[in-house]
């Protein structure tokens, strides 16, 4: 039986969490006629050949059997799901959607490396399963699904060589569903490609050279890769730990920048969900934990 994603947010403080989950009720999303990339009558311009440019940040190839969709055909295609409305640099998929790769960039500024041997899985994974609470209520408020973060699939890893930071974690959804993001983030000059590869849990270790061999084809255009950093360049607040538990905001709880944060919370990641102060405190406690200062 064809298999069909539905990707939805887990918000508020955890990284996004894309669930694979078929559409709750007709009309609320697309016919499943509508999203493999060679059906007839698509909605969505998908290009099955050639390469895909992801935004003006970078490009990649598109492999032999799957379709890439640009940024505001992603968006579409999110949207369809019941995403709320965000910026995307584009997507890859297979034809029947069953395993997936979206992009999104952060210009966030040139992060520093220098963490890439402190990586402690074990509190970074406690920290997120604490930040997932209140994400959680949101979800409810919104009427979708609770998601958890059940353990890691593959504990937070640097490739110094390719400037690459990746980890997955198993997902467990209220109905009962399992799903792996596997995350990404291609650090670059000015900032970092997210990529999620998103497939069901037993599916993930046979995909990982496929998927491995589609990331080889990504490039950043001149002038943007991670090598080229000068100094004076914008640098990021936080470095790679950050980019696991939560990125801009905990850049901004460290320097105390709560503009930032609210910025921040306008992207697809986050959802402003309290009053000020009650969103202030869960930061404190949800990245107190990682900054030793929790008290």
């Amino acid at each position: 039986m064809k298999k069909t994603l539905g990707w939805f947010m887990l918000a508020l403080m955890a990284p996004v969490c894309l669930a694979q989950e078929t559409p709750a009720e007709e009309g609320d999303a697309a016919p499943v006629e509508d999203l493999p990339f060679l059906g007839t009558g698509s909605r969505l311009n998908w290009v099955t050949e050639g390469e895909g440019a992801l935004g003006s940040w970078a490009t990649i190839k598109i492999p032999e059997g799957m379709g890439f969709l640009n940024g505001a055909d992603t968006a579409t295609l999110m949207s369809m799901y019941g995403n709320l409305p965000d910026s995307y640099e584009g997507a890859l998929s297979t034809e029947a959607l069953d395993w997936t790769v979206i992009f999104q960039f952060s210009e966030e500024g040139y992060v520093k490396d220098d963490e890439k041997d402190d990586l402690d899985a074990d509190e970074i994974l406690k920290t997120l399963k604490e930040g997932q609470d209140l994400a959680n209520a949101e979800r409810k408020k919104m009427g979708f699904d609770t998601l958890v973060i059940e353990r890691w699939a593959v504990e937070p890893k640097y490739n110094e060589s390719t400037n690459n930071l990746e980890w997955g974690t198993v997902i467990l959804s209220g109905d009962g569903s399992r799903t792996v993001n596997y995350e990404t983030r291609l650090l670059g000059r000015e900032g970092y490609m997210n990529v999620t590869l998103l497939c069901d849990p037993e599916d993930l270790d046979g995909l990982m050279s496929e998927y491995q061999a589609l990331l080889a084809s990504y490039a950043y255009v001149p002038g943007k890769t991670y090598g080229e950093y000068e100094k004076g360049d914008k640098l990021a607040s936080y470095g790679l730990t950050a980019l696991i538990a939560g990125g801009a905001a905990y850049g901004a709880v460290k320097t105390g920048l709560l503009g930032t944060i609210l910025v921040f919370f306008k992207k697809l990641w986050y959802v402003v969900v309290a009053a000020i102060a009650a969103v202030w405190k869960g930061i404190k406690r949800f990245f107190g934990r990682i900054t030793g200062t929790e008290g």
